[in-house]
């Protein structure tokens, strides 16, 4: 038997934008929340032209092909992951130090960027392009933003700590400026760098703790539901977890409905099936879903913000 204890920070100032869904939630052990307000979703760029990700070169750089065969280079308008192969300058990244703990936290970064970014290899994207912008930039790349399952890639990477925006007279920079003011501000992602040490958790209203049980007795697809995933609120006030998702490194993915976690609850996803009731919730899958060699564990709010991110 296997467990993995993970305490992951709940951005709760970036959950804010997670909408609350009209249904009765069932509240998890104690009283309900007050209600969440809303934040504007930022708008979707008109898509032209539909492709398929062939290799993520990095945090910011695709190659894809067309429906004809031909294949190009892409990089996403507005952002800039860190480096993952060369040396990142930290001046670069407004309140990083200019240090090689600065340097190695950015890098870090880098790669986390490239890892949720690998999720679309394989993937049919849409591309957009900026009307303010040439079609072609640096190394004739094309310059386009990214759309998936109706969300802008482009936007996320920034909104979620992953890129800084790139300097640059694109139409969206109001938008992308605003959403890493935002990021800056709460210390997510690659913003940690900008603390002592260069990276500690950010002060945030509280945490979601994360204990996985991903080896269940005898034969994991055999006792689907020993195996599952504790989700503990230990933070002082309710977390409304209506329309969350929370997904591994294969993008297999569970979504809860009506259910809030109040300070201390707790709720736990087990991989088989069942009755969804008090602190019980059932994926509903065929097989097995967490590794038993390790896995990630990501949890995001129904925007399209990552609040929780674990590795075991």
């Amino acid at each position: 038997m296997r467990r993995f204890a993970v305490v992951c920070l709940v951005l709760l100032a970036g959950c804010v934008g997670t909408p609350v869904s009209d249904a009765p939630t069932e509240s998890v052990g104690s009283t309900p929340p007050p209600d969440a307000t809303t934040t504007a979703t930022p708008t979707l760029p008109d898509t032209s032209l539909t492709v398929t990700v062939t290799r993520v070169v990095d945090g910011d750089t695709l190659d894809i092909v067309y429906d004809n065969g031909t294949e190009d280079t892409l990089r996403l308008v507005g952002v800039d992951t860190p480096e993952v192969y060369s040396e990142n300058d930290p001046a670069e990244f407004e309140g990083i130090p200019e240090t090689q703990v600065g340097r190695d936290c950015l890098r870090r970064w880098g790669e986390r960027a490239s890892d949720r970014m690998s999720r679309l290899d394989g993937e049919t994207v849409r591309l957009a392009f900026d009307e303010t912008l040439e079609t072609r930039g640096y190394y004739d790349r094309l310059l386009v933003y990214v759309v998936h399952d109706g969300r802008n890639v482009n936007y996320g990477l920034v909104a979620n700590g992953y890129a800084r925006v790139y300097d640059s007279d694109f139409s969206r920079g109001g938008e992308f400026y605003a959403a890493e003011s935002q990021a800056m501000t709460r210390a997510t992602g690659l913003w940690t760098c900008a603390s002592e040490g260069g990276e500690t958790d950010a002060a945030n209203d509280g945490p979601l703790a994360i204990e996985v049980h991903a080896d269940a007795a005898g034969n994991d697809n055999e006792n689907l539901n020993d195996e599952y995933v504790d989700f503990t609120n230990t933070g002082g006030d309710p977390l409304v977890l209506d329309g969350w998702t929370v997904a591994d490194a294969a993008d297999h993915e569970h979504t809860f409905e009506s259910l809030t976690l109040a300070p201390g609850a707790s709720v736990r996803l087990h991989t088989g099936s069942g009755d969804d009731r008090g602190g019980h919730r059932y994926w509903e899958a065929s097989g097995a879903i967490w590794n038993n060699g390790g896995d990630t564990v990501t949890v995001t709010a129904e925007n399209g913000t990552v609040v929780a991110e674990a590795n075991y």
